[in-house]
């Protein structure tokens, strides 16, 4: 990326090498999120700085290891996490999504320090960010590198601490993200999952995959009444709400699932809802402390979240089958935003491969 809202280029630069702490991966096949458009274009306003090799993290295989890595071998084929935290303050360390974004002045140094992401050949990443796959991962990286779309929304669950038999609200739940943190409920041993959205066929989508487990809500905007209907659908206390809306979305809606939630309940909020202005999500202060109401915020995953998802991928109890997944090569690189942008529903998954030959 040249700059913001010039398209991509199709460039050589130095491969990178490994120094302490870094293994440098040949990307296989790397994601792209729905909203990427919004990014490329500034429209998200996301802290880049150009010119960077964009991207969020893919399947790679190892080419070249630090003087410090125990396990990881060359060869190895790899899951590569673009989230990079500081390694010098393990109370509040500074966070950088590799080739993405970052957070306050320490994130912005890490992300110089990394600057290029998985829209690239070669990648070099921190060692503690890669991790070994099972050897099904072989027969289909594209598939896998939806991995990182499913990290996210556990993180999310990790942080709420989800558990067997409970039920869920998940804000936002007919997005790209909101469909994986349903999939991952399930799959981690939510009892009853509600799926408010406005998009009828994605809810319809979402309970025909999943079946009675999942209730769908059609949304009307109206706050009472979306609160009541979701309330409803979930036949007893609600214990937990996600929530995933992107920016565009309405701060009424978040506020309409969260205060569904039980007496010592809790919400977490991960989405993008007032990054790009409008009015901020306020709570009722007697509902929250009456109530006794945990609110918290959760960024992307903890490190612990990226294995957790590959051993129930790896197991089955979350299947990549049903994935819809459009591989685009690098050359096209423009083309697969375009096509991820278009293509942002339920287990729509877009993916970068290398060149042919390459």
């Amino acid at each position: 990326m040249t700059e913001f809202g010039a398209p991509l280029t199709v460039q050589e630069i130095p491969d990178p090498v490994a120094g302490g702490g870094e293994v440098v991966v040949k990307v296989l096949a790397a994601g792209i999120f729905p909203y990427a458009e919004e990014v490329f274009s500034g429209r998200r306003k996301y802290p880049l700085e150009p010119p960077v090799v964009p991207g969020t993290g893919g399947v790679g295989r190892i080419v070249s290891v630090g003087p410090d890595a125990t396990r990881l071998r060359v060869g190895d084929l790899v899951w590569c996490d673009c989230t990079v935290r500081s390694r010098d303050d393990a109370l509040t360390p500074d966070i950088a999504l590799q080739g993405w974004s970052s957070r306050g002045e320490g994130g912005a140094r890490l992300a110089r320090h990394l600057h290029d992401g998985s829209f690239a050949e070669l990648m070099r990443v921190p060692t503690e960010n890669v991790h070994p796959l099972p050897r099904e991962a072989e027969d289909d990286p594209a598939r896998w590198s939806s991995l990182g779309m499913y990290a996210i929304p556990y993180g999310g669950l990790l942080a709420g601490r989800l558990a067997a038999g409970e039920t869920l609200v998940v804000s936002g739940a007919t997005g790209n993200l909101g469909s994986a943190a349903v999939a991952v409920a399930l799959a981690t041993g939510a009892g009853r999952v509600i799926t408010p959205g406005r998009n009828r066929a994605a809810l319809d989508l979402l309970a025909d995959r999943f079946g009675p487990r999942v209730a769908p809500v059609e949304l009307t905007g109206d706050e009472d009444a979306d609160r009541a209907a979701v309330s409803a659908a979930a036949e007893g206390p609600i214990d937990m709400v996600i929530d995933l809306l992107p920016p565009a979305a309405p701060s009424s809606a978040v506020r309409a699932a969260a205060m569904t939630v039980r007496e010592y309940g809790r919400v977490v909020l991960m989405g993008g809802v007032g990054m790009l202005g409008g009015a901020d999500l306020a709570l009722p202060y007697p509902w929250i402390m009456r109530n006794s109401v945990t609110v918290r915020g959760q960024w992307v995953c903890p490190r612990s979240a990226n294995v957790g998802m590959i051993r129930l991928i790896a197991s089955r109890a979350l299947d990549l089958r049903p994935e819809r997944v459009r591989t685009f090569s690098l050359d096209a690189v423009n083309d697969a935003v375009a096509y991820a942008a278009a293509h942002g529903g339920p287990f729509d998954r877009t993916v970068l491969t290398p060149p042919a030959g390459r």
